[in-house]
């Protein structure tokens, strides 16, 4: 018989999110907005982001989380 591994906890993933290399270097990561309301609920996400001094962008259907503190900027 397989076992199937446990449901993950809202607070467990965004640890594995935040803990990730790339956030660590300073990189940019993507999130599926549907995944991120599912899994942690988008206030609470949001709320994490900012509380990091990270920066995130919505489109089409991503979140792109810019995991640094430096500005963003819009370009045509």
């Amino acid at each position: 018989m397989t076992m199937l591994p446990a449901p993950i906890t809202p607070d467990r993933w965004l640890v594995q999110l935040f803990t990730a290399r790339t956030v660590a270097r300073g990189g940019i990561v993507r999130r599926q907005v549907k995944d991120v309301e599912r899994l942690v609920g988008r206030d609470n996400f949001l709320r994490e982001v900012h509380r990091r001094g990270f920066r995130v962008v919505e489109n089409a259907g991503h979140f792109v989380i810019f995991c640094n503190t430096d500005p963003v900027l819009l370009l045509r």
